[in-house]
């Protein structure tokens, strides 16, 4: 495959006019027209399989059995589901309203946002271009899809391919880097969608401020693991270093770290052993057909370079291939403060963090920015429950790690720093669409609303107050039932009445 072409940068302004020409003409307002365009995207995947296994490949030293389950079959099933559901998703809603109001025709209509641009990463370079286009389309939007210089061949691949299957006036591909990006980002678009890392999340939602554009920025952060003492420790271990290696670690839900009692770390340490061995016969770095490779050198060299400067001890791994291949590499002992733990590590290291407690876990989490994804291995309800109550995340998944992106029908998405908005199935359509009120006023209402007009009178204001008067409003209780909550009852505030 030839190398990938960038787009020229005064072709970027003309892509973003046709995209919003063609939106305009309300080409893509038609629910056939969605259809049609949602399931030639699913053709697309399915009919080039094998090219995106080579290429994924090629680019990432991804496995068949990764790419096959994870990103071509994940694409395929999502663009039918959203076609067999759209005519559900896209009705009119009538809202329940107060009686008087009833014949006022109130309703709420999903209409497209407009001409959207799409970011899309390296780390899943096919699934999460697909997944927020699959929105796009299904909201009946055009949409700009930059692709990752990182993961070249599959850009260009991608490339090749829309104007083969697609619309091509209404869903372009843009590749490039910096400067292709950063000309995308001075156009005003309708909704902007992102997927990578808060650093450049902070850039783009700055531009996007400019022209008061909506955004959905999928993220990541540095997604915990909470080990009950009482859960079968051999199957966590199973569970969390099977989220840990793939892709290599570069996953935005891919636990980040273990926070574990003291007490043990040690039997944690000797199953992930077990369970590596299991994985890995002839070690990671010579299972090319199970284990994968790391994006690019300079990333590796991050990893590495934080590898180095841990106060922790490396337990096994920590071993190194080239400029792109390190092994699944678990390291004990680490501290609170420590280079594993400066950022989102994005790659096959597994610090391990002693705590003396759920409690103090509990406490740690709180103590860092919102994760993306919460993982707690506990039969406990009652500890289920505490750490729902207690602690923040994008998603919670107990006992099991990286799963939740397998189901649709739930949203997806971060919380502050791990990002904000969702995506999957219909949450992704309703990212790209305007939910948009709409209130027909009969002529048989006038008789009631002559209270509205000028001049305003005495009379109409007492109504209105003995209208407001007779509301009814519940006393509030506090939990010890007493008809106090926080020093508020009986008319008083702060002790002003």
């Amino acid at each position: 495959m030839s190398d990938l072409s960038y787009t020229p940068l005064e072709q970027i302004p003309k892509i973003h006019a046709t995209l919003k020409k063609t939106f305009n003409s309300q080409t893509t307002l038609p629910l056939q027209y969605r259809k049609n365009q949602l399931y030639q995207l699913a053709r697309l995947v399915r009919d080039n399989k094998d090219a995106f296994v080579d290429a994924l490949h090629k680019d990432l030293g991804k496995q068949k059995l990764e790419v096959v389950l994870q990103e071509v079959n994940s694409s395929v099933a999502m663009c039918i589901d959203s076609a067999d559901n759209l005519e559900e998703w896209a009705k009119p809603e009538k809202p329940k309203v107060e009686p008087h109001k009833e014949h006022w025709n109130i309703t709420v209509n999903r209409v497209p946002k407009g001409a959207a641009l799409i970011i899309s990463p390296w780390n899943y370079p096919l699934i999460l271009t697909v997944q927020p286009l699959i929105g796009a389309i299904a909201a009946g939007c055009t949409a700009a899809v930059k692709t990752s210089e990182y993961t070249p061949t599959v850009s260009k691949l991608f490339a090749d391919l829309f104007p083969k299957y697609l619309d091509a006036n209404a869903y372009i591909i843009v590749n490039g880097a910096i400067p292709e990006v950063t000309t995308l980002l001075q156009l005003q678009w309708d909704h902007i969608f992102y997927t990578g890392n808060g650093k450049v999340a902070r850039i783009i939602s700055a531009a996007a401020a400019k022209h008061l554009t909506p955004l959905t920025l999928e993220l990541g952060g540095q997604c915990p693991v909470i080990i009950d003492p009482s859960y079968d420790i051999k199957l966590a271990a199973k569970r969390i270093l099977w989220g840990k290696v793939q892709n290599s670690g570069q996953l935005c839900v891919t636990p980040n770290h273990v926070l574990v009692t003291r007490d043990k770390q040690e039997e944690l340490i000797e199953a992930l052993k077990e369970v590596n061995k299991e994985f890995y016969p002839n070690g990671a770095l010579h299972s090319s057909s199970t284990f994968g490779r790391i994006v690019n050198p300079g990333h590796f060299r991050r990893l590495k370079a934080l590898l180095e400067r841990t106060k922790g001890n490396i337990v096994f791994g920590g071993r190194f291939e080239g400029e792109r291949g390190i092994e699944p590499t678990v390291v004990r002992d680490v501290p609170h403060v420590d280079s594993l733990l400066e950022e989102e590590l994005f790659g096959p290291i597994l610090p391990l963090v002693p705590v003396d407690s759920i409690d103090e876990a509990i406490q740690w989490i709180n103590n860092h920015p919102h994760p993306l994804a919460l993982y707690t291995f506990t039969e406990d309800e009652e500890l289920k429950q505490k750490v729902l109550e207690k602690t923040n995340s994008g998603s919670l998944i107990f006992n099991d790690c990286v799963t939740q992106v397998a189901v649709h029908e739930a949203p997806f998405g971060g919380h502050g720093e791990s990002g904000h908005g969702y995506q999957f199935s219909y949450y992704t359509f309703q990212t790209f669409s305007h939910f948009r009120s709409s209130l027909d006023m009969p002529k048989a209402a006038e008789p009631h609303l002559g209270f509205r007009y000028p001049p305003y009178t005495d009379e109409v204001i007492k109504g209105l107050e003995e209208r407001l008067a007779a509301i009814p409003i519940p006393e509030v209780t506090s939990q010890n039932g007493n008809g106090h909550s926080n020093g508020y009852a009986n008319g008083h505030s702060n002790g002003h009445a």
